[in-house]
């Protein structure tokens, strides 16, 4: 209560001097309360806003990983098609069929004889570029290898070493066979 609204509620009788003064204690009695009721409503509101600030640092982290991995993405797929690019073989005259198998079908390219032993030999490998193959030396099929394992779809190995179970091991098989 106000000191002057007091004043009057005592000239009119309406109020003793006790009651004025438990009206005072009770008014600041809730003042008080009030000014620590909003110490403590600004508490949670600053720990809502932590909260949602620690949230949103944490979307932004994510989302930047994201983006750098599909930056690094793009970097390696650019690496690759450049070195296949440049390091082309060229399948010479077209005279032989040279098939190969890629995601469970048999695919044909052709070749002229010496592309093809080479490819035999493993001299040379196969790799994909967008929708086509291109070959490429060995040195560069194992470069492209380490970024993308992939992109290379045929790589023969030089000399590889015959299984001890393999009863056809006797039987050698010849360089110009074609399936």
């Amino acid at each position: 209560m106000s000191n002057s609204l007091r004043d009057q509620l005592l000239k009119a009788g309406l109020v003793n001097d006790k009651q004025a003064k438990q009206a005072s204690k009770e008014v600041r009695k809730q003042e008080k309360q009030n000014r620590h009721g909003n110490a403590a409503a600004k508490d949670e509101s600053k720990r809502a806003a932590q909260d949602a600030m620690a949230a949103k640092v944490e979307r932004d982290r994510q989302l930047n990983l994201e983006k750098a991995k599909e930056a690094e993405r793009k970097a390696l797929a650019a690496q690759i098609k450049q070195l296949i690019g440049a390091n082309r073989v060229s399948p010479g005259e077209d005279e032989i069929a040279y098939r190969f198998a890629h995601d469970n079908k048999v695919k044909t390219i052709y070749v002229s004889k010496a592309v093809h032993q080479s490819l035999v030999a493993g001299r040379l490998a196969i790799a994909s570029l967008e929708s086509r193959y291109e070959i490429v030396p060995l040195p560069v099929a194992e470069k492209i290898k380490q970024r993308d394992e992939t992109r290379i779809v045929l790589l023969n190995q030089p000399d590889q070493a015959q299984d001890a179970d393999d009863e056809y091991a006797d039987y050698k098989i010849p360089d110009d066979l074609m399936w």
